[in-house]
Formats: structure tokens, C-alpha cells, sequence
């Protein structure tokens, strides 16, 4: 998604074949709609996730997943087929990305299978509402009435909380409410390139914008999402809240991707809030990673790692 064709950027050469690739793509054009055309709104999304879920198509990941109503939402639970004692397992509440508006229904349930292998954990994946028929705070009301109801089932020390981009956005927004609301935090926070700032100020959405050629400015789907709400809302930007008290928190981002400043500010403001935050940044890593390029493997390193220090896992 962006605004114009990047320029010709040189390609490290230490990088594998397969990375090489990705970045040597053209960037695709995005044009949304006006904000009033629900119908091409619609349209739009359904573009977007069906081109998602042809990206898995004859992929076979090796999970059990199974829809749930939890709390009135429709949520996958997913887990290896050979996880011990599920019912009792730390929980993962996935939280997808998509520009707070894509990668819902069962782009959602096949993004989660591939996080719920990954990570060996059990992952509650919320099927949120989406705009442009359910604006702010659907997606924020959904997703912490989840939060609530894992709450009932595991203890604060057997669940993570996390998301990419979008997801990361709602993940620690999530936080943020949960504070308000008196809830308890969650042993852990995974941030993965987190759009946290809907206002794009950082620096990267001018020094980095022409590089990552996979994501552009996403302003016309803030608005829509927002729904007239101030973006500096804390709830829609989590940067501008209070995170103290924020549980550990891994973050990561790459040098091309266009949400590399909503990362590092949102690092360095966990920092001074007193919060133990740990910050990856990836050579040559646009937004969304390599397609599964060796590169790639290096994130989920640091997120196993991440995740059994905090879970107390051997």
C-alpha cells in the first residue's frame, strides 16, 4: 500500500535469494475510498483478504483450530495437535493485523495457525469488527471482552497478549484500557511493528516511506476507523497514553519498514514509563517481513526466546 513507486534502492547482497526477491518487488498503488462509500469500503476489504487467503492456498498448517463464541465474539482457539493439556496451557491472545480494517473471518483463523506453531502456545485469535459498519470502539470492545473472558480461565501469568501492526496498535491499546478498567496485566506484551501513532508524525514516514515496498500511508483508514475521534486518542494511538505499569514487552521492526519510528518511539516511551522493553530491529526488513524467507526465522527466534523467558518455559 502506498502513496507512489518507491525509487531504486541498492539490495544488500548478504541477504538470501528469497529476501533479495521480496524487496525487489514493485510496490503495489493504494487508493482507497471516500470516506462515505461504504460499498466501495466493503469492496475493498474483501479484495484485500480474499488476495490474503489466496497467499495459504494448498499450505496445510499442522494446528487444531475451532470457532468459538467467547464473550459474544467469534474467536478461533488454535494449538498444536500435539499440545499437552491445552485446557491448561498459557494462552496467546492473537490480535490481527490488516490496517485495523483487513485480515478478518478466516484470514484471521490462518494467520493465528501460523503464530500458533510458531510460538507452541495455545492462541485465542479475536475475529474483531471492522469498519466501515463497526468504527471505534468496536474493535477495542471486542478484543478486551476477550480479554476478560481469558481472564476467567487462565491466571495473568499464563497469558500473553500480542499483534502485528494493526494488531499491535489494538494490543496495546488493549493495555491501556485494561489499566482504566482495573483489570490485570498480562505476563507479556509482543509488539511487532505496531502501528501506534494513527497521526504518522514519526520520522520514518518520510525518511523510510520510499523503501518498504509494502506499506504506505494509511491516513484515509485512520480516519475511517477513528470515526471523528481525535487520533491523538490515546486508545487510538497508544503512543500518546500513559504506559506505565505495561507488562515485559518485545517489539521488532526492520530498517524499510515504514512503521520503524511508531516502533522505536513506542520503545523508548515503554523505557522511560520504567517498563522492561526489549527492541529488534532487522537489516533490509520491510513492513510484514520476507514471505518467509530465512530472514524471517530470526524474528521467531527472538519471539520463543521472548516467550519462554516470560512464561518460564524451559
Amino acid at each position: 500500500m502506498t502513496d507512489s513507486a518507491p525509487p531504486q534502492a541498492p539490495i544488500p547482497p548478504f541477504l538470501s535469494e528469497q529476501a533479495r526477491a521480496v524487496l525487489a518487488e514493485p510496490r503495489v498503488e493504494e487508493t482507497f475510498p471516500a470516506l462515505e462509500d461504504t460499498d466501495g469500503w466493503l469492496r475493498r476489504i474483501e479484495e484485500a483478504n480474499e488476495q490474503s487467503r489466496a497467499q495459504y492456498a494448498g499450505v496445510e498448517i499442522p494446528v487444531h483450530a475451532e470457532k468459538r463464541q467467547i464473550a459474544g465474539v467469534p474467536t478461533y482457539v488454535l494449538h498444536v495437535d500435539d499440545l499437552r493439556d491445552p485446557d491448561q496451557s498459557p494462552v496467546f491472545l492473537d490480535i490481527h493485523g490488516g490496517a485495523l480494517i483487513f485480515g478478518g473471518g478466516d484470514v484471521a483463523r490462518l494467520s493465528a495457525s501460523r503464530n500458533a506453531l510458531a510460538t507452541g502456545l495455545v492462541h485465542w485469535a479475536v475475529d474483531y469488527r471492522v469498519p466501515p459498519r463497526d468504527p471505534f470502539p468496536a474493535a477495542l470492545d471486542d478484543i478486551t471482552a476477550v480479554y476478560r473472558a481469558l481472564l476467567d480461565q487462565r491466571a495473568p501469568s499464563d497469558i500473553v497478549v500480542g499483534g502485528g501492526s494493526a494488531g499491535g496498535n489494538l494490543a496495546a491499546a488493549l493495555m491501556l484500557r485494561a489499566k482504566d478498567e482495573g483489570l490485570p496485566m498480562p505476563s507479556a506484551l509482543v509488539l511487532l511493528t505496531p502501528e501506534s501513532d494513527l497521526t504518522e508524525s514519526g520520522d520514518s514516514f518520510s525518511t523510510v516511506a520510499a523503501f518498504d515496498n509494502t506499506l504506505g500511508r494509511l491516513r484515509p483508514v485512520n480516519l475511517l476507523y477513528a470515526n471523528g475521534r481525535d487520533l491523538t486518542d490515546p486508545y487510538l494511538s497508544p503512543l500518546f497514553g500513559d504506559l506505565s505499569g505495561f507488562p515485559p514487552t518485545l517489539l521488532t521492526t526492520g530498517t524499510r519498514d515504514l512503521f520503524l519510528s511508531n516502533t522505536v518511539r513506542m520503545h523508548r516511551k515503554l523505557r522511560d514509563a520504567g517498563v522492561e522493553a526489549e527492541l529488534h530491529v532487522f537489516e533490509a526488513r520491510p513492513h510484514g517481513g520476507f514471505g518467509g524467507a530465512p530472514e524471517d526465522l530470526e524474528v521467531l527466534t527472538e519471539l520463543r526466546r521472548f516467550l519462554d523467558r516470560q512464561l518460564g518455559r524451559p
